[in-house]
């Protein structure tokens, strides 16, 4: 695969107000500050937003202002690490049924490991909460948990999870860590996902071998959902995802051991594994990815957007069909370590910081 990083570095900005890039001019707005680690945003039908916060509260953001009483009625969730509480999304006919998903680190048999519940939004309340899926086995330690939700356009539910920083479980087949689970609205196991029927294989597996993915969307062409994971030292990735492909981590990897920069598995390459679609080296550490499909930014109409952690910036990616042939790279150092990133309904770009105090923040276009 031709690997090829077109960098367009911004300058730093002291206070970010307003940044020109490539394509549009824009201004950095802070809706909301003093949150603690936000992890996911979720649009409401009535205009308000849905925040979650890694240690486990749900806030709601009512016309720029943090409602200081978080939502009751969440399981128990650990927040310990990287794990906590993390995504959350409406279920597709959300105005009928009120629905609200999330996913979160719950404890086990064995320690603990990402699970999925619902419950009905009522006032400040989630009612009815139900655990639909939770990982198998659990695992030890606070590292690599995934945790994004998307509905397709079917209506059915992917989850994506991380292998719980023990790599070899990314291959085995009796295992959830290191995949995408695919399953019904209400935790049902679709009767044509791939490994349905097979001996030694979990059913709600809808592919397998990845890392740790920590982004997730819907392609508006080919409604196929796109995903992305942190590498090790290097090789982050983004996948299209298909049933059954094996996405090869950690056999083939475009990443190597921290510190001492050793190969990891047999390569780059191996007959019967999947390549990404786009990869970095060295690693942005990404998390939280939309493409834009709105009409304040024209330009950018069909892009992919995702955040990075580690040189705290957002990264546009222009596309032709699967293929990358432009990145652009802004906002670096201008907000701090960006989680999330949400193609807004009102056609507007929002991140959220994984800080504490982290910041909800709007990217408006300047005319």
């Amino acid at each position: 695969m031709r690997f090829a990083l077109i960098v367009l570095l911004l300058p730093l900005f002291a206070v970010a107000q307003e940044v020109r890039t490539e394509e549009h001019s824009f201004r950095v707005v802070k809706l909301v500050e003093g949150l603690d680690h936000p992890w996911s945003l979720a649009f409401l039908p009535d205009g308000r937003m849905l925040v979650t916060e890694r240690p486990g509260r749900l806030r709601i953001v009512s016309k720029g202002k943090l409602d200081p009483q978080p939502v009751s009625g969440l399981p128990d969730i650990v927040a310990e690490g990287q794990g906590g509480l993390f995504d959350v999304v409406l279920h597709p006919r959300f105005a009928e049924n009120s629905l609200v998903y999330f996913a979160y680190d719950g404890r086990g048999s064995g320690g603990t490991g990402t699970e999925l519940a619902r419950g009905r939004l009522v006032g400040q309340r989630l009612e009815n909460v139900q655990r639909l899926f939770a990982q198998d086995p659990k695992g030890r330690g606070g590292n690599h948990f995934g945790g994004r939700i998307v509905f397709d356009r079917a209506g059915y539910l992917y989850l994506t999870l991380g292998e719980r920083g023990d790599r070899d479980r990314a291959q085995r087949p009796n295992d959830h860590a290191g995949s995408v689970i695919r399953l019904h609205d209400d935790g049902r196991v679709p009767a044509d996902n791939p490994f349905v029927g097979r001996t030694g294989w979990k059913p709600e597996k809808f592919d397998l071998g990845h890392r740790n993915q920590q982004g997730a969307a819907l392609h508006p062409t080919t409604g196929l959902l796109w995903t992305h994971e942190h590498g090790p030292q290097g090789g982050d990735e983004i996948n299209v995802i298909r049933p059954g492909l094996n996405h090869g981590w950690p056999v083939i990897t475009y990443g190597v051991n921290y510190v001492i920069g050793t190969r990891i598995g047999e390569g780059t390459h191996k007959e019967g594994m999947t390549q990404p679609l786009y990869y970095w080296v060295p690693s942005i550490a990404p998390s939280g990815m939309a493409f834009y499909t709105g009409d304040k930014f024209p330009k950018w109409k069909g892009d992919l957007f995702v955040g990075s952690l580690k040189f705290q910036l957002l990264v546009r990616l222009k596309l032709d069909g699967e293929k990358v042939v432009k990145e652009e790279r802004m906002l670096q150092g201008v907000l701090g370590r960006i989680r999330d990133v949400r193609a807004g309904p009102d056609g507007l770009i929002y991140l959220l910081t994984d800080e504490n105090p982290g910041v909800l923040a709007r990217l408006e276009p300047i005319p």
